[in-house]
């Protein structure tokens, strides 16, 4: 069967660079949207560069131009966003671009994280979740064939300070724990996530749904994550317990948006967010069990990498 033609939109910043590498390993043919300015911004066009010499075709458009998108579409039959969560209400031109062109097979959506459908924190979070509900409700009320990609959080993303705001790196004396430390996260690299979701393109299992990232190695409590960093440089930290009272104290007296970190904390460490719900009976699938050959990097051996 041939592979699916797959445009990457946002390939210029972290995980769409990922994506687009991943796409073309898979040996699809790549097509990457690309804006004028990025050419001109010296880390964008080294990044494209490198796309172009691996293959990839580089295509002139942008999210606000309905006839460059049209174009691009109709160059491919797989669509992957990746544009950053301030500018997710800004693909519904796309939507409009992919049900116009009429070719796509298949869209995956810029989410990659939680579930915004499973969230339980949307008094909290300023929105991040809702605008992604209203995408997902957008493409689904449009009949666009699709899969959404929960990975949970990104590896970059507080695992390098072990879960702890302000840090840069994990501690080696002390350490806070927000609840009672045993609701399990989950991180996920990037380079992974991204050859996850390039295994769904041409896999009817996952058309209109969930996919859902959970490895073993990957899922695990704050009081785990501890229990691992101190294993690994042989000494045991102070624990300071933090509650959750006091977590959404710190969260209403901090503001936007120094306090997204704590919000997501307390999503996935207090609410349970990434984890609280079975896959299979939310109607989901699990990537891991779909593609037990992808090779993963686990949260121990990520945290090697910080010693």
């Amino acid at each position: 069967m041939a592979k699916s033609r797959i445009l990457i939109v946002g390939a210029t910043g972290n995980l769409g660079h990922h994506l687009a590498k991943a796409s073309l390993d898979s040996h699809h043919p790549t097509f990457a949207l690309v804006r004028d300015s990025a050419f001109s911004q010296p880390e964008k066009s080294q990044k494209l560069q490198t796309l172009a010499n691996a293959g990839a075709h580089l295509l002139k458009g942008s999210l606000q131009d309905l006839s460059s998108l049209i174009e691009a579409i109709k160059q491919v039959n797989v669509v992957i966003c990746a544009v950053s969560s301030k500018q997710v209400l800004d693909q519904k031109l796309l939507i409009r671009a992919i049900k116009q062109a009429g070719c796509i097979k298949r869209f995956i959506p810029s989410e990659f994280g939680l579930d915004p459908d499973k969230v339980q924190i949307t008094d909290l979070d300023y929105n991040f979740y809702s605008r992604k509900t209203e995408i997902r409700r957008i493409i689904e009320d449009e009949g666009i064939p699709h899969t959404y990609i929960s990975c949970n959080f990104f590896m970059s993303y507080l695992l390098p300070s072990l879960v702890q705001p302000g840090l840069k790196k994990p501690p080696r004396d002390k350490v806070r724990i927000f609840g009672n430390g045993n609701t399990k996260g989950v991180f996920v690299k990037e380079s992974d996530v991204a050859t996850f979701t390039v295994s769904t393109m041409d896999d009817p299992r996952t058309l209109n749904k969930v996919l859902y990232l959970r490895p073993l190695g990957n899922v695990y409590s704050m009081n785990e994550l501890v229990e691992i960093w101190e294993s690994k440089i042989g000494n045991k930290l102070e624990k300071v317990y933090v509650p959750e009272e006091q977590l959404l104290q710190n969260i209403q007296e901090t503001p936007y948006p120094n306090n997204m970190e704590m919000i997501f904390i307390y999503s996935a460490f207090i609410k349970g967010d990434q984890t609280y719900f079975d896959i299979e009976a939310s109607g989901g699938v699990d990537g891991t069990e779909l593609y037990p050959h992808v090779k993963y990097t686990t949260i121990s051996e990520y945290l090697d990498t910080r010693l």
